[in-house]
C-alpha cells in the first residue's frame, strides 16, 4: 500500500499555527530563553582544541547576499510578526540570498522553541529552516552565528543579542571579521535587494521573484 504524501507546510502554515497557540510569546523572553541555553553549564559544546582545518569553510568570497540569523532572530520570526520576520522575508522573497546556519544554531533555535512552546512545534520549525539553510560546520565552543558567518562566508549577521550589536561589539568584529551585526529592524533599513543584486547576479534587478511566505 503506498503512503499518502503529507501535505505542504508553508512558512505562513507554522506562523498562523505559532500565534495561535502561543501569542504571548514576545522577542524578549525569546532573548532571555537563548541566553539562559547559551549559558547552561550543561552544554556539550565545550571549547575545542582540535585544528579547526577539519571544520568546512566556504569556498569563495564573502558576499552581502549570504546572511546568518541568530537562533533568537529566526524564533522571533516564528512567533512575533514584527521586525525580525519583516527582515527574514526580504530574504525569503529573493532566491539569489542565502540563509547560512550552523547546526548547533538551530539546535539552540529548537532548543527555544521547545522550551517557549513544545517540542512538535519546534521540531517542524526546524525542518522548516533547515530546508532553507544553507548547512556550515564549525568548531564546538564558537558562538553559532558568529563563526557560522565566518565559515560561510556571510557577510551580515541578524541577532537580537545586545552583546552582539553594540558599538563596542561592532569595533571589535570589524579588526576580525568582515562581517555587520545588525538587529532586525536595522538590517531592514539598510539591506536592499536593488542595490545588491548587481553585485552578486547578472543583469538588472526585478524586484522579489517568490513569495516569501508560501514556500
Amino acid at each position: 500500500m503506498c503512503g499518502r504524501e503529507l501535505p505542504h507546510v508553508s512558512f505562513a502554515d507554522l506562523f498562523t499555527r505559532a500565534v495561535a497557540d502561543y501569542p504571548a510569546v514576545d522577542t524578549e523572553a525569546i532573548r532571555q530563553t537563548l541566553a539562559e541555553e547559551r549559558t547552561d553549564p550543561s552544554r556539550p559544546d565545550a571549547p575545542d582544541t582540535a585544528d579547526a582545518t577539519q571544520y568546512d569553510q566556504f569556498d569563495g568570497d564573502p558576499s552581502p547576499a549570504r546572511v546568518v540569523a541568530d537562533a533568537d532572530v529566526l524564533a522571533a520570526d516564528l512567533f512575533v510578526d514584527g521586525h525580525a520576520r519583516a527582515a527574514l522575508d526580504l530574504l525569503r522573497s529573493h532566491s539569489w540570498t542565502t540563509l547560512v546556519a550552523s547546526d548547533p544554531l538551530v539546535d539552540d533555535l529548537e532548543a527555544v522553541v521547545a522550551a517557549l512552546a513544545d517540542p512538535g512545534l519546534a521540531r517542524d520549525w526546524r525542518a522548516q529552516v533547515d530546508r532553507w539553510r544553507t548547512p556550515v560546520s564549525h568548531p564546538p565552543g564558537d558562538h553559532p552565528a558568529l563563526s557560522s558567518a565566518y565559515r560561510g562566508g556571510a557577510m551580515q549577521v541578524i541577532s537580537l543579542d545586545a552583546a552582539l550589536t553594540g558599538p563596542h561589539a561592532a569595533a571589535g568584529l570589524r579588526d576580525r571579521l568582515p562581517v555587520s551585526v545588525r538587529e532586525p529592524r536595522a538590517f531592514e533599513t539598510v539591506f536592499s535587494p536593488a542595490r545588491l543584486y548587481p553585485e552578486v547576479a547578472d543583469g538588472s534587478y526585478s524586484g522579489p521573484d517568490r513569495d516569501p511566505r508560501s514556500w
